[in-house]
Parts: structure tokens; sequence; C-alpha cells
């Protein structure tokens, strides 16, 4: 008979037989003893003995959740994707920059052990992308202030306005338009080499048609320019007059100079940078000059007045291309930041920030309808901004290496890129389909230009020639 009230009074009730209620409390008491074994952290072992557990963690056990903690940390820790980052952050530290058979992934990865055996060092990394400061500078521009002929300038530079032509383009019938798009199309096909000329001694980094596309000026490594008379491709520098010709240059001491063909020294040094200037641009007046420089600033000069009228700051690493709307009242610079810039120079404000390369924007271009831009990156690809909209509609994976430079074509019918994968390519527009790929030089294409008249195509290369295309 059961000693338990309420299990025999449940069996006499339920009916239950005296096996079940035997069993019944047989795992009552099992329950209460496992209850009593918990509280006393005691558990059965064999033959009555017990074992004792240690109250808290072991050492073992924290060891594990320390290391827990700093794999969650370092995955928090954004490491560089760009190969040249990474093995400056490893030069920081103190450490190899490359190993026997590393590659970029490996030595990414290596960096993350780095960062993971050192907290001290993650700690810091960590903490940099939260420094507000920091991340404003992305954003944050920085303006100076222009000297009294900067607001003259201003409007000037308001004053010109490209209406009346786009009125005259938008009147015309679209099957017409079509048609002339398609014969274009079909003749770009056909593009040649037409002539190949040694240049220099040295790689030629810059060439452009003169405006009435009779001469090429070219710019080598050896500091050298020099004109070429087209379609020979014959040094034209003694068969000008002596006011035929104006060409401004830079180079990589920081200055610009103008030239004309009266003697061979300079006419005017305009410039005031102290470092590298890697690319100038004359404003769509003919009055200004731009030039985009290595102190992470470019300056606008008034040529008639011989003097600079803007220096404006705004990228986190070098300047490195320029260039003008066709109306001259907004200007595009790229920077090895990997962002482009929109200014608006009639208020002297940057009013876009182009974001999206992976790597260092090379070359920019504004296209005819002035609100259409291209950017050339270190990245392989191209990228076509519309400025109504402040975003990429468009990137054209253009290269297998990096793209150098980036030109539109007068009326934006089409588009084309010099690549150090040594080829140049015509693109459509719009649609960005590769009409043609022009090969033929042994090395990489470091610049290209478009004649006015779209007759022809010249491009530079790393392998000391400039070659001459057409149709």
């Amino acid at each position: 008979m059961s000693s338990n009230p309420e299990i025999l009074t449940n069996s006499i009730r339920n009916g239950v037989n005296s096996e079940e209620t035997a069993n019944s409390l047989a795992d009552a008491n099992t329950a209460s003893a496992r209850e009593e074994e918990i509280d006393t952290s005691n558990i059965h072992v064999s033959e009555g003995k017990t074992f004792q557990f240690k109250h808290g963690k072991d050492d073992r056990q924290t060891e594990l959740l320390a290391e827990f903690e700093r794999r969650k940390k370092v995955r928090s820790v954004v490491v560089p994707t760009d190969d040249s980052e990474v093995k400056a952050r490893l030069r920081e530290l103190g450490e190899p920059i490359c190993l026997f058979g590393e590659g970029p992934s490996e030595r990414r990865n290596r960096l993350r052990e780095i960062y993971a055996q050192q907290d001290t060092v993650v700690d810091r990394v960590i903490q940099e992308p939260a420094n507000e400061s920091q991340s404003s500078q992305i954003r944050d521009v920085w303006y100076h202030e222009g000297p009294d002929s900067l607001a003259p300038a201003r409007h000037h530079i308001a004053a010109r306005d490209r209406l009346k032509a786009a009125r005259i383009e938008r009147a015309k019938p679209d099957p017409d338009k079509a048609a002339k798009a398609q014969e274009l199309y079909k003749r770009l096909g056909r593009t040649t080499i037409f002539c190949s000329q040694i240049g220099d001694c040295r790689p030629i980094s810059f060439c452009q048609f003169s405006p009435d596309c009779q001469y090429v000026a070219t710019g080598s490594w050896s500091g050298l320019c020099k004109l070429w008379s087209v379609p020979h491709c014959e040094q034209a520098t003694l068969t000008l007059s002596s006011k035929s010709a104006c060409m401004a240059s830079c180079d990589a001491e920081g200055s610009v100079k103008l030239w004309s063909l009266e003697s061979d020294t300079p006419i005017r040094n305009v410039s005031t940078h102290t470092t590298r200037v890697s690319r100038i641009c004359y404003h769509p007046s003919g009055r200004y000059l731009g030039s985009a420089c290595y102190d992470h600033s470019w300056r606008l000069y008034d040529l008639e007045a011989d003097k600079e009228v803007l220096h404006q700051e705004g990228h986190m690493k070098e300047v490195y291309c320029l260039a003008f709307q066709i109306d001259g009242s907004l200007c595009f610079s790229g920077g090895l930041d990997a962002y482009g810039r929109v200014w608006d120079l009639r208020s002297g404000r940057c009013i876009i920030l182009l974001e999206g390369h992976l790597k260092g924007v090379l070359s920019i271009d504004s296209a005819s309808d002035g609100y259409q831009v291209a950017t050339a990156s270190a990245d392989n690809s191209v990228r076509i901004w519309d400025l109504r909209n402040r975003k990429t509609i468009y990137t054209i994976p253009a290269h297998s290496g990096l793209v150098s430079f980036v030109k539109y074509e007068n009326n934006r019918n089409y588009l084309m890129s010099a690549s150090y994968d040594k080829t140049a390519k015509i693109w459509s527009n719009p649609g960005w389909s590769p009409l043609q790929t022009l090969t033929g030089h042994d090395d990489k294409l470091m610049c290209l230009d478009i004649s006015s008249d779209g007759k022809y195509y010249v491009t530079s290369c790393y392998d000391r020639t400039f070659k001459l295309w057409s149709t």
C-alpha cells in the first residue's frame, strides 16, 4: 500500500491497479532524486559515487570565449580590397608586404590574421571608420576665398549657353536621326590604321587634335611637346607661321606653360603648383585654363588677366583628370580617391558626388548634351552618369586592363576608350554596344582623341608611337 495519500486517492478514484501505482511512485522518486542531484551539482557515476562539477568557468572555456570574441571583432574590421592599400597596411605594421607565392587574396587574408593577433591594432582599425571627422572627409569640401576677379569670371561663364543649338537638334525628326546614326555606325565598323609614327624616344603620354583638325600635338616622358600634320603625321613645327598655333603644357614638376611658335621658350608660366600637374584643360570660352594637381586640388586661371581666379580642394587623394561642360558652366574633376565631383563654376559649389568606381578615376569627359558624363577608371570599367538623376545609368565592362582615357564624339553619337590592354574601343550611344576594337599597338595605350570633324582618331602608346585612324 502506498504511503502517499494523493497517489492512493487518485488510484482509488480512477480505478488504477496496484502495479500502476507502484510505477508512478518509482517515477516520482526518480524525478525527485534527479532534482536533488541537480541542486547539489552532483551526477551519478557508478556504485553510488558522485562527481563534483566545478562552479564557474575554467581556463579553457575562458580562452574559447575570448577567441570567439576576437574573431567577431576581426570580422567587423574593414580590410582594404585594393592590393596597394593592403601592402601599405602591412608596411605600417612592420610585416613583409609580399610572401613567396602569395596573391592579392592571400595577402588580404594574412592582414586579417595579423589584426587577429594584435588586439591593439584591431581596436585602432575598428575605431577609425567610426571617427566622424574622417568619414565625413569624403563629402566635406573646403572652399578657398577667391580674389576680386573671381566674381566677373563667374558672370562671364554664366553668360554662355547652349540652348539655341539644343533646340535646333531637338527639332530634327527622329527617323532622320536614326538613319544618320545607322550610317555612322556602319562607317565606324570599317575603322583602320591610316598612319603610324614613332613620336619620341620615350613613351608618349598625351595626344590631342588642334581645333581645326590640321595638327596633332603630342607630349612624352622626355619632356618634349611636338606638333604633327594631319593626315601625313609629319613634324610640322618648322612649317607653321608664328601666330598660327598656341599650346598649353603641364609637367610633373608642377609647371603650366603657354607656348607660341615665335621661339622655343614659353611665352608665359601660369602655374603656382608645387606638385605634379596631371592634366590641363581649356575652358570652352578660351579665356580660362583649368589644371588638376597632385596636391588634391584643381585650379582655374584667367589667361587674359594672367592670374589664378580659383583654387579648389575637395578630393581625398590626387586630382588626376579635369573636364568642362560644353557651355562652360560646370567643371568635372576625377581623383585617385575613386570619386568624381561636379562643380558649378557660377556659384563655386560642389553640386554632385560621382560615387561608384572601385579604384581611381583616370579620365572624365562630358557629352555635348550637357547632362551626360563618362568616367574611366583603374577598375577596368567606364561609367556613364546622368547629371539630372545624379546617378550611374550604365556601367561598361570596357577592357581587361585599366581604362586610361575616355572621349565623347562632338555630337555624342559614340564614345571611345583607351586601355592598358593595348586596345581602343568605340561604343555606341545610347546602347553602349561595342562598334569596333582598334588593335595594332604593342603596349599599353595612354591617351586618345577624336578630331572635331569626326574623320580621324589618334592614339598614343607606351611603345613610343602614335597612330592615326580613319574610317
